[in-house]
């Protein structure tokens, strides 16, 4: 094994979170800090491209591929699960939108053991990294990295859809993003000039003209290396496979985990950390004791109802039209507008599915078109999807190691549906979403459910319906949890260090208690932000001299 170098930070993953940590870390000359990334270069055109993200979603040179287990909520379907496997990671190939979620996700997480994490401290951490088309405000930053801008396209059917749903009492709103994303708006997205803004471009770029920055791409980690002294335990490095040979890097100081919510816990269990049942049944010793890792994941599943509309022009007739696709070529090439500029969702609406909620519950996601399942080629006739989610489902699943094999995927589990609470919440979304179909705003439009259909009717029968059409959004979290040693589903203090061992970090979407209300990309980032902050203290005590 090749001893590749020693290096103050190492990162393992380059995805949203990695290339804010790499940026903010390698920002003093005098920290040595190595980046690894298991895919390839963000130097792939339908990256770039808003509407590429159709070519880059099952794609092996941008995604990981993974699929879940199947899921008896879903009938017995096994379904996609997208995870970005390129420099930005799921900002390379996600939806583009920029979303906090609610005031009340952050104030939960500090009481749930977390202090720091309240709204109050995370707001001025968004608005330090955000560089928002209109500027500074009382709640959007002007003069950082994170690119926010309005879409660049319009739809007379969404338009419809925004007045239907005002007259059923979700109002119209400017922004999502203060705090209480109650009611209806265009989505804000991460694009600059037509062009998607990943992280890769707004924080890693920018600093990989350093030399104290070294960035590897193409470099599979396989094992975190663990130290014991008298029963302290502390990360000491990396082992990684780059080129066909297996190399590990020393850190003098941390570790940070920084793959996501499926690599993280996948290379701790990997690295013998985790709970020592699943572990030996891999045949992989146990290293450290913590029954959290892996557990506790949690994502918004999206009920998708499609709707056949008349007397008004949507994505369909385009895309299936060799014209309509010229055009919209040409479109973007000469003013980077159109539909290829436009994120897979342009209107959203925050929600409550009943009276007793207490703030938005369920998220719709619309749009101007139709298919039968992601990948598949929009329908031939005029169409709109509404896709609503439950933002605070209870059901939890989990992520395991399958083989001892770092090139295996792991099993993934999600038990959408599970809770009763989630069936309610997804029977009650069903309901509303037919009942803003069904207002007068859009009845010009005549619109005739066809997906799942107007014979489910019954709340049993919505149940199965939901089954049938449910699938991810793709904002998977919670599978390292931030929380308190006692805590014994905790994987990391409120200061992202791995319970137990020295010099290891997580940072990710996977240390989130409970999922945010809205997409998740944005907070990762935030997440990134404060730990940069937490790790450059904890680097200036550990050097400070006594006094």
């Amino acid at each position: 094994m090749n001893n590749f170098g020693t290096f103050d930070y190492i990162i393992v993953g380059a995805g949203t979170a990695g290339c804010v940590l790499a940026n903010r870390l390698s920002a003093d000359p005098a920290i040595r800090v190595l980046l690894l990334e298991a895919g390839g270069k963000d130097d792939y055109i339908w990256i770039h491209i808003p509407v590429g993200y159709l070519y880059c979603i099952g794609n092996p040179r941008t995604d990981w591929c993974y699929k879940t287990e199947p899921e008896p909520g879903l009938n017995g379907r096994s379904i996609l699960y997208a995870r970005g496997r390129t420099l930005g990671g799921c900002s390379s190939i996600n939806a583009m939108i920029y979303m906090r979620g609610q005031a009340r996700d952050y104030d939960e997480w500090e009481s749930l053991g977390n202090p720091g994490w309240g709204w109050k401290n995370v707001l001025p951490i968004f608005k330090a990294s955000e560089n928002h088309y209109a500027g500074n405000s009382d709640i959007h930053g002007g003069d950082g990295e994170w690119r926010v801008e309005e879409q660049r396209l319009q739809w007379e059917i969404l338009d419809g859809w925004r007045d239907a749903a005002e007259q059923t009492g979700i109002p119209k709103v400017d922004d999502f993003n203060g705090g209480d994303n109650f009611g209806s708006a265009r989505f804000q997205v991460n694009q600059r000039m037509g062009v998607r803004w990943n992280t890769s471009k707004a924080f890693l770029r920018p600093a990989m003209k350093r030399s104290n920055l070294v960035v590897l791409t193409n470099a599979l980690s396989t094992k975190i290396r663990i130290k014991v002294n008298d029963n302290l335990k502390c990360a000491t490095g990396i082992e990684f496979e780059h080129n066909n040979k297996k190399h590990f890097a020393i850190a003098r100081c941390e570790t940070i985990l920084a793959g996501g919510t499926i690599n993280s816990p996948q290379l701790l269990q990997l690295s013998g950390i985790g709970n020592p049942a699943h572990l030996q049944e891999q045949g992989i010793a146990p290293t450290h004791v913590l029954n959290g890792v892996g557990e506790n994941l949690q994502d918004h599943l999206q009920l998708r109802l499609a709707f056949k509309v008349e007397g008004v022009r949507t994505l369909n007739e385009s895309a299936n039209s060799w014209f309509g696709r010229a055009y919209m070529a040409w479109q973007y090439a000469l003013s980077r507008r159109g539909p290829l500029s436009m994120a897979p969702s342009q209107l959203g609406a925050f929600a409550k599915s009943d009276l007793l909620q207490k703030t938005a519950n369920i998220q719709f996601h619309i749009q101007p078109l139709s298919l039968d399942k992601f990948g598949d080629p929009p329908h031939k006739f005029p169409a709109f999807t509404s896709s609503v989610c439950n933002l605070r489902p209870e059901s939890r699943g989990h992520v395991r190691l399958k083989s001892a094999d770092a090139r295996a995927h792991p099993a993934i589990t999600l038990n959408y549906l599970a809770a009763d609470a989630d069936r309610k919440v997804a029977v009650d979304s069903i309901k509303l979403s037919r009942k803003i179909a069904s207002a007068a705003a859009l009845k010009k439009y005549r619109p005739q459910e066809f997906i799942p259909g107007p014979e489910f009717k019954t709340d049993e029968e919505l149940a199965r319906a939901a089954g049938n059409i449910g699938t991810t959004i793709f904002h998977p979290v919670g599978t390292c949890k931030m929380g308190p040693s006692n805590d014994s589903q905790a994987v990391v203090d409120a200061r992202l260090r791995v319970h137990g061992i020295a010099g290891l970090r997580v940072v990710d979407a996977s240390i989130m208690p409970t999922i945010t209300s809205g997409n998740t990309n944005s907070p990762t980032i935030m997440i990134a932000e404060r730990a940069s902050a937490m790790i450059i203290e904890d680097r200036a005590l550990s050097t400070r001299e006594p006094a």
